[in-house]
C-alpha cells in the first residue's frame, strides 16, 4: 500500500511516498529556511507564501521520484495539526483538492504522531514503547501504546526545549537556528564552565520547564556585558546545552523506570542534537534499555514521517472529508478532526 504524505506545518514544504508504512520511495523537501534566517526566526506569512508557491511541484517531484502516479496511490495523508495555521492551511487545502480530484481517501495526521513515526522508517521498532518528542514547539514524554494510541506522561509547562535552545543561541549571537549552532559549537567548549538551574515542576515528576533556564542564560550574557566581562561563547553554549539535555534525559529515565518501559525512542527536530543522542544512549546502556533514534534526515519536518503515520491511521480507519480543517494546537492523545 502506497501513501502520499504532505507536510507544511512550519517552513518546510514536503511530500513523500511511503509503502506499507516503512519503505520510503521518495522524500522531497523545499525549505524557506535561508529566507527566515534574515529575521532570526520563522516569519509565518513568508512561510505560508512559500508553501503556496511550491507545494504543487514538490508533490509532482515526490510522485516522479517514487516512479508512480496518483492512480498508484492508495491514500493522501496530510498534516492538519499542530503548527503555524497559515502554513497548515496550504497543505490541508491542497491535499483535500488532490484527494477529491483523484478520488482517493484523505487521512489526517497529527504532526507529533508523525515525528514519532520517523522511527518506523528508520528502525525496526513497534509499539509499545516510550518516546521523548523534542522539537522547537514541543517537549513530550509519550507512551506509544499502539500505532494510533498515545498517552502523555510528561510535557513542558512553558517553553519547548528547542525553543529555549534557539533563543539562547540568538542571545549568544549565533546563527539561526540557534539550537543547531549551539550543537556545532559546544564540542569546543567546557560544559562545566557555567552552572545553570535544572528546574523541577511541582506536582509532576515528568514535566519540564525551560523558561527559567532560558532566562538564566540571557541574564548571564547581559550581566557580563554590563560588567565589561568577556564570555567564551563555546563554554556558554556547551554549559547551556548540557543543562537542557540533563533535564530531558533525567525525566525520560525516570518515566521509563516508573512506567516499566525498556524500549525507548526519541523523535522531533532536537533528536538530531548530538549531546542528546549520546547522553540518551549512555542512560539506556546503564539501565539495559533499548534506544531507537531516527535517521538524521528524518529528525526535522518531512513528509515521509507523515506518510508513515498516515498508513497506520488509514489502517485504523481514520478518514477525513472535504470539511477537514487545520488547527494550530491539538493534543497528541486527543486528536480530532
Amino acid at each position: 500500500m502506497k501513501i502520499l504524505g504532505i507536510e507544511s506545518s512550519c517552513d518546510e514544504t514536503a511530500a513523500s511516498v511511503v509503502q506499507d508504512g516503512r519503505i520510503v520511495l521518495s522524500n522531497v523537501i523545499a525549505s524557506s529556511l535561508e529566507e527566515h534566517k534574515l529575521y532570526g526566526g520563522v516569519v509565518p506569512e513568508i512561510a505560508s507564501r512559500r508553501h503556496a508557491e511550491c507545494i504543487s511541484s514538490v508533490v509532482d517531484e515526490a510522485l516522479a521520484n517514487a516512479d508512480c502516479t496518483l492512480q498508484d496511490i492508495d491514500a493522501v495523508a496530510v498534516t492538519y495539526a499542530p503548527g503555524l495555521i497559515g502554513s497548515l492551511l496550504v497543505g490541508v487545502n491542497f491535499a483535500k483538492g488532490l484527494a477529491l480530484a483523484a478520488k482517493k481517501p484523505l487521512v489526517p495526521v497529527h504532526h507529533i504522531r508523525g515525528h514519532i513515526a520517523s522511527n518506523y522508517i528508520s528502525c525496526d521498532i513497534e509499539p509499545p514503547f516510550l518516546c521523548l518528542v523534542v522539537s522547537g514547539g514541543h517537549s513530550h514524554i509519550t507512551a506509544v501504546k499502539s500505532y494510533t494510541e498515545f498517552e502523555i506522561i510528561g510535557k513542558t509547562r512553558d517553553d519547548a526545549a528547542g525553543e529555549a535552545l534557539d533563543k539562547a543561541g540568538r542571545t549568544m549571537g549565533l546563527a539561526y537556528p540557534g539550537g543547531v549552532s549551539i550543537d556545532k559549537l559546544s564540542p569546543e567548549g567546557d560544559e562545566n564552565k557555567y552552572t545553570f538551574p535544572h528546574p523541577r515542576v511541582s506536582n509532576s515528576m515528568y514535566d519540564f520547564s525551560f523558561s527559567g533556564l532560558k532566562t538564566s542564560v540571557i541574564n548571564t550574557v547581559h550581566n557580563a556585558h554590563q560588567k565589561g566581562e568577556d564570555i567564551k561563547t563555546a563554554d556558554l553554549a556547551a554549559s547551556f546545552q548540557k543543562a537542557v539535555v540533563d533535564c530531558l534525559v533525567d525525566n525520560f529515565e525516570l518515566a521509563a523506570r516508573n512506567y516499566g518501559y525498556t524500549k525507548l525512542a526519541i523523535a522531533g527536530g532536537v533528536s538530531a542534537n548530538s549531546k542528546l543522542r549520546a547522553q540518551a544512549k549512555d542512560m539506556c546502556d546503564k539501565n539495559g534499555f533499548e534506544l531507537f533514534l531516527p535517521q538524521m534526515k528524518y529528525c526535522g519536518d518531512n513528509a515521509a514521517m507523515i506518510a508513515s503515520q498516515g498508513y497506520y491511521e488509514f489502517m485504523a480507519g481514520s478518514r477525513a472529508g472535504e470539511g477537514l480543517n487545520a488547527y494550530a494546537t491539538m493534543p497528541i492523545d486527543k486528536a480530532v478532526f
